[in-house]
């Protein structure tokens, strides 16, 4: 798989994102991509040929692995990036498209864009605000979802996270139970543990940037709330003013008269 091209697309994406999603891209590539590419694929590169059993029964073998090895660590692992980063796809999506209508009013020559050409458009950067904030807290929402559902399916599928070095399997066409044998089991099981540590790091970083967005969120609404009761009292205050303004006048303006008409 091209991991390059995801890079990309995701580096385009971290433009825009906050602190707290620029330190979770950065230990997704190097912590979990990286690792996967450059020694995870190794180190499973030859566990169905090394995978032994104490039997010559044809196609024994290849029922265990199968009982035991439902999905190979390295796919899952891959299709867990995969879902992973598709959520940070709809950010991309949603900024491409603010462009773009940045760009067509720029072409029309609309007098609201504030931009001189074409290349300041391309390297503006968006504030999390409005509906780019529905989208960006969604796809760490999905992020938290995926995550969560692929670490419960990899629990649930090996049965734990550690590598056992010896199975017994009795499954059809197996004569009987019989012993199988993982090549490298402790280096396959600290690989393991290091990927679902990662992956739990990944998961506590989602959650900080979803609680900052939140609570950024209230406070702005707070805030504009604050301000706009604050300025209905101005204008209260205002329109008094001017009414004492006008009584005092009003008043002398009589009396004005009445002393003319008495003298």
């Amino acid at each position: 798989m091209d991991w390059g091209a995801l890079h990309t697309i995701l580096g385009g994406v971290n433009k825009h994102s906050t602190s707290i999603g620029k330190i979770w891209l950065t230990v997704l590539f190097i912590f979990r991509i990286m690792i996967l590419v450059v020694a995870a694929e190794r180190v499973w590169g030859d566990e169905q040929d090394d995978f032994v059993c104490n039997t010559l029964q044809p196609g024994c073998r290849n029922v265990c692995y199968d009982h035991f090895f439902p999905i190979s660590h390295i796919r899952l692992w891959a299709l867990q990036l995969i879902f992973v980063s598709t959520p940070a796809l709809l950010v991309a999506m949603h900024v491409a498209y603010r462009r773009h209508e940045k760009k067509r009013q720029f072409r029309k020559g609309d007098q609201k864009c504030e931009f001189k050409d074409i290349e300041e458009i391309r390297k503006q950067r968006f504030r999390i605000e409005g509906s780019l904030w529905w989208t960006y807290t969604s796809s760490i929402f999905f992020r938290l979802v995926f995550e969560a559902v692929f670490m419960y399916a990899f629990y649930f599928m090996y049965d734990g996270f550690r590598m056992p070095r010896l199975m017994k399997c009795n499954a059809w066409p197996c004569p009987n139970t019989v012993d199988c044998f993982v090549s490298r089991p402790t280096e396959k099981t600290v690989f393991t543990i290091f990927m679902i540590a990662v992956s739990s790091i990944c998961i506590l970083l989602n959650v900080a940037e979803l609680c900052y967005l939140l609570a950024k969120f209230f406070l702005r609404r707070s805030k504009n709330a604050g301000n706009s009761k604050q300025q209905p009292n101005n204008e209260n205050k205002e329109e008094t003013k001017q009414n004492e303004m006008n009584e005092l006048i009003s008043d002398s303006c009589q009396n004005t008269v009445i002393g003319f008409t008495s003298s």
